[in-house]
């Protein structure tokens, strides 16, 4: 099925008209990362530094017949060297956002949520949302964390909720709707992630979640069918509603979104959040459509900042936002936890 982003395009509408941002793309020798560099510099949308192998990265610019200025090619012989160049990059200024380009996502966010030279924000996770564009749908939905959170906690799952909240008023909408994800949508002991949704729900309505409705549990069919729910008598601002997925589990959010994706035609763009500057991560395999759109939610969000006149924080030196098993949530991440889970 041909997907048809009309909604995406509304975001890169909206990103484009501005001055460029400058992205450090990490490991940029990949035909499908070219060709959605050099769109985007044609549309004036981004200025991008082309990180890697410098040889394959211009014998594609020539296949595709595109000739980058000299200084947009930064030569590193390895994925680990390229992300620390993109990373230093931003954090001296020279960049203003990282984009993964044919990287593994743990070699990426090694350098990113790196204690002591990467992008972490004190006292704030990292998390990932999906925008996904589903034909016949009528709005954009968020589903998160499918990238990088493994099995969060109830606490996670709150500073998740919220990173994903600030996005989508970066993005326009004043008061989304969150859905607070399970497989049935009533309170049942038994599954504990109905007890972390009816939590959430309630921590919307103390204040500790702000600037969004929260509702859960819900089921898949309640949070997007106004019908489910109306079938099922649930009584909600957000039944039927949703903007955005608050997902169980990593597994869970990630196979949700792939098969919008793979099985439903939707284009999902993917950026991560909670960090000094944006990141574009997307899959490996993800069509131009999506990582454009990526693109263009990260030079949003960028702006976004740069209007608050925000200071580049220091970085976090806790563990809070790395992805990892929640029961090493307070200890120093080991590399081997790192999620593949982009891909």
């Amino acid at each position: 099925m041909t997907a048809h982003p009309e909604k995406l395009q509304h975001l890169i509408d909206m990103a484009g008209g501005q001055e460029p941002v400058r992205v450090a793309v990490v490991d940029a020798a990949q035909s499908l990362v070219l060709e959605t560099l050099r769109d985007a510099a044609i549309a004036g949308l981004a200025e991008p530094r082309l990180i890697g192998d410098q040889a394959a990265t211009l014998q594609l610019c020539k296949e595709m017949d595109w000739t980058p200025r000299p200084d947009w090619i930064i030569h590193a012989p390895a994925d680990a060297e390229a992300a620390a160049i993109a990373v230093r990059m931003v954090r001296s200024g020279e960049a203003d956002l990282v984009m993964k380009g044919n990287v593994h996502t743990d070699v990426l966010m090694r350098a990113v949520l790196d204690s002591t030279t990467g992008l972490r924000v004190a006292g704030r996770r990292c998390s990932h949302v999906f925008l996904v564009d589903i034909p016949g749908h009528d709005r954009l939905v968020g589903i998160t964390d499918a990238a990088i959170n493994i099995t969060p906690d109830l606490a996670a799952k709150g500073e998740i909720c919220q990173n994903a909240v600030d996005l989508f008023h970066t993005l326009g909408t004043a008061e989304p709707r969150v859905a607070a994800l399970s497989a049935v949508e009533t309170v049942t002991g038994s599954i504990g992630s109905t007890l972390d949704a009816a939590c959430l729900t309630l921590m919307a309505r103390r204040g500790q979640i702000t600037g969004a409705k929260v509702d859960g549990p819900l089921a898949f069919d309640n949070a997007i069918s106004a019908r489910a729910a109306h079938e099922k008598g649930i009584l909600s601002d957000v039944a039927g509603q949703a903007d955005i997925l608050l997902v169980p589990d990593l597994v869970s959010g990630n196979i949700l979104a792939k098969a919008l994706e793979y099985l439903g035609g939707a284009v999902a763009a993917g950026v991560a959040l909670g960090l000094s500057a944006p990141v574009v991560l997307t899959s490996r395999a993800d069509p131009a459509s999506a990582r454009i759109a990526s693109l263009a939610v990260a030079a949003l969000m960028f702006r976004q900042s740069k209007s608050q006149h925000a200071p580049i924080p220091t970085p976090e030196t806790s563990a809070a936002a790395a992805p990892q098993p929640e029961h090493a949530c307070c200890a120093p991440p080991p590399i081997s936890d790192f999620a593949e889970a982009a891909e």
